[in-house]
């Protein structure tokens, strides 16, 4: 099993360059990011964790800007987001970000897609809550559209369109690995199989229960059982639980480091260092 990593990088912590040197260096597959470009004081969405929001969220670095950097220092670390949230971008400007990341880096970038939990932070970006689902399947199918051979159209249910337009550069592979965020359930399911490569579970806990159906679903739509990827995320690891994941057939899992300074990123990833 490959193992990742991801953090909450801010201007507090260990830096984008330091750690994918560190990752590199020690064998491990990749780094993964997460976003928010805010968090509105005035909130009244809860933390999905419970408790108080921790202070890494309203800190958080733009993740295509670190990674960036990443990409610049390393030769073989995967980069990724964890996730994007899709229905806060500018399809047409995304499209641009991904695919120069992925055409720079020689195709080691993974492109992470969520829907969000903060409404305030959606809300400032525009977003109706209620629709934000339906607009991030459009706007994933709009930057296929521009990642393509050809200049092509697109035109989505929820008013998002593109004219056949010329778009370089393009992804290094034609198109990044997708991999969607979400809690388990038959609509992000059908999504995945309709768009995505895989699905991206936070923690991994009832996976057993949930593969089922999924792979279900990724037959019934025509896709190749073996070409599903499923990526446990944000894991706090133990043998027994990374053994738990391979059984079930993941290639990869991703392991939750502290938003720290980096002399505690970097002990934590000594310790993660048995599990390579």
């Amino acid at each position: 099993m490959r193992i990742s990593t991801t953090i909450f990088l801010t201007d507090e912590t260990i830096t984008p360059v330091r750690l994918a040197r560190e990752l590199e260096e020690r064998g491990f597959a990749g780094l993964y990011l997460p976003e928010h470009t805010h968090i509105p004081v005035e909130r009244t969405t809860p933390y999905p964790a419970g408790g108080e929001l921790p202070r890494e969220y309203g800190r958080t670095l733009d993740p295509f800007v670190a990674l960036g950097q990443a990409a610049a220092v390393t030769e073989r670390l995967g980069l990724g987001t964890g996730i994007t949230l899709i229905a806060q971008h500018d399809p047409i400007a995304l499209a641009k970000q991904v695919a120069t990341l992925d055409h720079l880096s020689g195709g080691r970038f993974t492109l992470g897609v969520g829907f969000g939990w903060n409404r305030e932070e959606a809300a400032d970006h525009g977003v109706e809550w209620a629709s934000r689902r339906r607009l991030g399947r459009d706007r994933i199918d709009l930057m296929k559209a521009l990642w393509a051979p050809e200049p092509t159209a697109y035109a989505g249910e929820s008013g998002e369109s593109v004219r056949a337009s010329e778009a370089w550069p393009k992804p290094a592979g034609g198109a990044p690995r997708i991999l969607l965020g979400g809690a388990a359930g038959p609509k992000l399911f059908a999504q995945i199989a309709a768009q995505a490569d895989g699905w991206l579970p936070i923690g991994g806990r009832g996976l057993a229960d949930a593969l089922p159906a999924l792979r279900t679903a990724w037959e019934e739509a025509g896709r190749d059982p073996k070409a599903l990827r499923v990526v446990p995320y944000a894991v706090l690891p133990n043998p027994d639980k990374l053994a738990y994941y391979a059984d079930l057939g993941c290639e990869e899992a991703v392991l939750q480091l502290p938003p720290g300074e980096e002399g505690e990123v970097l002990g934590v990833l000594d310790g993660y260092a048995r599990y390579l």
